[in-house]
């Protein structure tokens, strides 16, 4: 369970690099120690408190490491711009966007072009939520081959928008992906997919959990670990 801390009139903030940075706190019951991390696009500090943390405390250890986060800051890519002749990833290859205002609007895969039609405006729209669809259908298929390894009854599948996690488990046997998963490299997806469908079993971190987890995932589950630790900013540097 999340408390999100009471918003003042004037929210905290720390200079980085010359730009003033919200800090966003929240209480978690179940840490047990404080926590900071940089949202994934760079907007806000984010710090985690037990249920006993001080506030100040946590904004004066946010600005006391005023140059650690700069550094993180410094590694978050650049928004893209979506248009016209731009290049974006599809499950972990470069596509070319090719527009044609008398193509159809709904965008089609051929190659390594993205062929999208309709007016200029809202081209970004479209196809975000052309990705978000392609994303759905394959999280559901996926999930359902997981379940089926794993001896399970298939489960609703949801589309997350986490600017932190990439997937969710809930006790009510629901699982949410983060649809900028569909960016990714087929074999990294599949490992978050996988990785949910195991929480369906075992909703923590146990030795049994890591066991489940090395039946059901085909691949190098540490390899694609690596790969969302390093490249997992990235997928934010579309769409916004």
């Amino acid at each position: 369970m999340i408390d999100w801390l009471k918003r003042t009139a004037q929210e905290p903030e720390i200079q980085i690099d010359g730009e003033a940075v919200p800090i966003v706190l929240r209480r978690h019951h179940t840490a047990k120690r404080m926590t900071m991390r940089l949202a994934p696009d760079g907007s806000e500090v984010r710090i985690t408190l037990p249920r006993w943390g001080d506030k100040n405390e946590a904004i004066a250890f946010a600005r006391a490491r005023t140059e650690w986060l700069a550094t993180q800051r410094a590694k978050v890519p650049s928004k893209a711009v979506i248009a016209p002749g731009s290049e974006l990833t599809i499950r972990g290859e470069t596509v070319t966007v090719i527009w044609e205002e008398k193509a159809p609007r709904r965008p089609t895969l051929s190659g390594s072009d993205l062929r999208v039609g309709g007016p200029l405006e809202g081209l970004e729209t479209r196809i975000r939520r052309w990705l978000e669809r392609e994303a759905q259908s394959i999280f559901e298929a996926e999930t359902l081959h997981y379940c089926g390894v794993a001896g399970l009854d298939p489960v609703p599948v949801g589309l997350s928008r986490a600017q932190k996690r990439w997937g969710s488990c809930s006790e009510k046997n629901r699982i949410r992906l983060n649809w900028r998963l569909i960016q990714a490299p087929d074999h990294v997806r599949r490992s978050v997919v996988a990785h949910e469908v195991t929480h369906l079993v075992h909703f923590d971190h146990s030795p049994a959990f890591h066991a489940l987890l090395g039946k059901l995932y085909e691949g190098d589950i540490r390899e694609a670990d690596r790969w969302l630790k390093t490249n997992g900013r990235s997928l934010y540097a579309s769409f916004g």
